[in-house]
């Protein structure tokens, strides 16, 4: 036990990643799932040599400063990592990982859900049923949105957008995308590119956000980028809460310029934008995009295959710096 590398795993992981996680190293785990401050992880870090962290412990320059130099990876169970600053970590002299691949549909699926369900005002059709005030019927009752052969802007045509645009085909979509760069024909697959996001948006009638959480991409849909899309259009963010400048979509649900939102991912994390909550156009889920179990064994693996390959003196196959 001794000569295995010591890991600690910050969250409640799969049962059978914490089995895996256990027959190859000492492995410290978190059974009551509780959230580490970032004091913690300082404290911590003098006692292991990884960390296997998920997007809610808090890497910042000022973490990475303070942490011990024993820990030489931060293996994490998340594709974004926007909770890390990979510059000073960088510096540092730590390893960092995420998961990529592994978890596209499962978040891609949710896309679908969010799309479809606010589109067709399911969050509210949901709760007149269950409140016992369904007591009627016209054909202008709970009248939506049709998603079948609208234009579909997608904002991110990296692994999690191409799958959506994968799914979203059956419907008879015209697929748009913006992308830092113009995939291949193959890739594209007969979606119409955009150079600017400000040139995709007019074009979307639906638009939904596969982006990562940088700097540059902070409120992204702003108040001005809202204002470009048709009237009556459907946002869809999946992606990082950061993106979306949500007083500016509280106006723009408001005002009738959005007939609907559906989001899995908000600024403040737990808890939502209450302000948000107020409003009937918006379908809202808690940040379970890749929250299925095949997903959960498949990110937990991928994790540790890094740290595998860290310890076994090998490149990590998702290492970032």
């Amino acid at each position: 036990m001794a000569d295995k590398p010591v890991l600690w795993i910050t969250r409640k992981l799969s049962d059978a990643t914490e089995a895996r996680a256990a027959r190859d190293y000492d492995v410290r785990l978190n059974p009551e799932d509780r959230v580490f401050a970032p004091d913690e992880l300082v404290a911590k870090s003098s006692e292991v040599d990884a960390i296997l962290p998920c997007h809610s412990e808090l890497f910042n320059a000022d973490v990475a400063a303070k942490m011990s130099d024993r820990v030489k990876i931060i293996a994490n169970h998340s594709v974004g990592v926007d909770h890390c600053d990979l510059k000073a970590l960088k510096a540092k002299g730590v390893v960092v990982t995420n998961t990529p691949d592994v978890l596209s549909d499962a978040t891609a699926e949710i896309a679908l859900l969010l799309m479809l369900a606010a589109a067709r005002r399911a969050g509210e059709g949901d709760r007149l049923v269950r409140a016992g005030n369904w007591n009627s019927w016209s054909p202008s009752f709970m009248v939506g949105t049709q998603m079948t052969g609208k234009r579909l802007g997608i904002v991110g045509m990296g692994r999690v957008g191409r799958a959506f645009a994968k799914m979203v085909q059956g419907f008879g979509m015209e697929i748009h995308y913006y992308n830092r760069s113009r995939l291949s024909p193959e890739q594209e697959n007969a979606a119409i590119y955009h150079a600017t996001v400000e040139d995709l948006l007019p074009n979307c009638q639906f638009i939904s956000l596969h982006c990562p959480a940088t700097p540059e991409t902070m409120n992204l849909m702003n108040a001005a980028r809202l204002s470009l899309l048709p009237d009556g259009a459907v946002l869809v963010n999946t992606a990082r809460g950061a993106l979306v400048d949500e007083a500016a979509l509280i106006d723009a649900l408001r005002s009738g310029k959005l007939a609907a939102a559906g989001l899995d991912v908000f600024q403040v994390e737990p808890g939502g934008n209450p302000e948000l909550s107020k409003l009937e156009n918006v379908f809202m889920l808690p940040h379970i995009g890749s929250a299925t179990r095949e997903t959960r064994d498949a990110m937990g693996f991928r994790a540790l295959d890094n740290l595998d390959a860290f310890f076994s003196g090998k490149e990590p196959r998702d290492r970032l710096v």
